[in-house]
């Protein structure tokens, strides 16, 4: 392949989504890498955020039925905003919690044991968070989290086996509950196929969005998924903290949320003030509490520009984009004991490049020295995110050649190979 800059810069002449790095906040000096962790501010996001204190300055309590953006219908705006990114209608997306919340949500709701089905299914490699929910559910119904939560295996330590996942669905499994993508590996897990497997078996499965919603297309109704729920803080920079998504699929309208709250309901009811839960008629009804207005105010913005550039072409930009940062990296540092942990098959691979080294947490501290903003997953986890909208293929480039010196003089031997309070 082409090692120069100048092929870098003919791909990026080439790049229809070039238009939008202008649009981002990118610190002089610095590529940011880190962006499958939490995205950069975009200058939508700031102007959508500022008329929103605006619409709060000047209406008061009013803002919540005037101006552009009435806060009262806010979540399930956004939420029609974001269906196209996972292939589902639009009264199926709601915009409201965190991720964690919206789990604890939607398993409170769907995980009904009965009879022999009691087991929740998840996998080891799965996000901790997820997991503590799941336990936490588990034991709330009087199970035992030891026995009842079934986490597959992983043959290699970085990947899960679809047929593994399969093999575990036994008839005592009440649930499956999966990421869409590994958050370490980057591994893209076959939805449509899993969904269908666990639905022949007569069990309800939802997945964890976080780390490809924003990134990579998904078609949830249209697979039939049960329900999903993802964080707009990565790919859809939607800033730190921002308010989190669900889906439910619409087959589960009525079905009453297992947490009940007041902005779960209907809303020509919610104000009659009855003591008597009337849920609203879509995904609207899994909300619990009121909109965090100021928290989801930047998503308005970023959205606004994933409808203009489709989730297709940022797709198709991100997978050549880690294309290149993986043939790079094997042109390049070959001899520098590195291994590249994500799959390399474009329909396995999420929006990040996993590049596993003894020395990576050094590495990633001197990466910093050097500009470049990386993400250290223990125990030895370079997360390199090329994000379609705002990194260009000569950052790439350049992000190569920098680590290439780094390996070259050792440069990361005067930091400590142990990672920061925040990896």
């Amino acid at each position: 392949m082409d090692l120069s800059r100048e092929f870098a810069k003919e791909l990026d002449a080439q790049d229809a989504l070039s238009v939008y790095r202008d649009e981002f906040y990118i610190q002089p000096e610095t590529i940011y890498m880190d962006g499958n962790s939490l995205g950069l501010l975009s200058k939508r996001a700031e102007k959508s955020v500022l008329e929103l204190l605006e619409s709060w300055k000047t209406l008061g309590i009013n803002g919540w039925m005037q101006g552009d953006h009435p806060w009262f219908y806010l979540s399930e705006k956004l939420g029609k905003m974001s269906a196209s990114l996972v292939g589902a209608k639009a009264e199926e997306v709601v915009v409201t919690g965190s991720t964690t919340t919206n789990l604890h949500q939607l398993v409170s709701t769907f995980y009904k044991p009965k009879g022999k089905r009691t087991k929740i299914l998840a996998d080891e490699l799965n996000f901790p968070s997820d997991i503590y929910a799941l336990q936490s559910q588990l034991k709330l119904q009087g199970y035992d989290p030891d026995h009842h939560l079934i986490r597959v295996k992983s043959r290699d330590g970085r990947l899960i086996d679809e047929d593994d996942i399969i093999g575990n669905m036994h008839e005592d499994v009440a649930l499956v509950v999966l990421p869409t993508v590994l958050y370490r590996s980057g591994q893209l897990l076959d939805i449509e196929r899993l969904t269908k497997e666990a639905h022949k078996r007569g069990i309800l499965i939802g997945f964890d969005g976080c780390h490809s919603v924003g990134a990579i297309p998904h078609e949830f109704h249209k697979w039939g998924v049960d329900f999903a729920y993802w964080c707009n803080y990565k790919y859809l920079n939607s800033g730190p903290g921002g308010v989190a998504s669900l889906f439910v699929h619409e087959k589960h309208f009525g079905e009453v949320p297992g947490l009940a709250g007041w902005f779960g309901s209907d809303k020509e009811k919610q104000f009659d003030m009855e003591h008597t839960f009337s849920p609203a008629g879509d995904a609207g009804a899994f909300q619990i509490g009121t909109p965090h207005v100021m928290s989801v105010a930047p998503l308005l913005g970023s959205l606004e520009m994933f409808e203009e550039a489709t989730i297709e072409k940022v797709r198709e930009k991100s997978l050549r984009s880690t294309r290149y940062l993986m043939d790079l990296i094997e042109a390049e540092l070959s001899s520098n004991g590195f291994v590249i942990g994500n799959p390399k098959e474009d329909e396995n691979r999420g929006g990040h490049v996993c590049l596993e080294h003894p020395e990576a947490a050094r590495i990633c501290k001197s990466l910093k020295d050097h500009g470049v903003v990386p993400d250290f997953r223990a125990p030895n986890v370079i997360r390199l995110a090329p994000v379609a909208l705002y990194v260009s293929y000569e950052e790439v480039w350049e992000t190569v050649q920098i680590m290439k010196r780094i390996m070259d003089e050792k440069l990361y031997g005067k930091h400590e190979n142990k990672r920061e309070i925040i990896a």
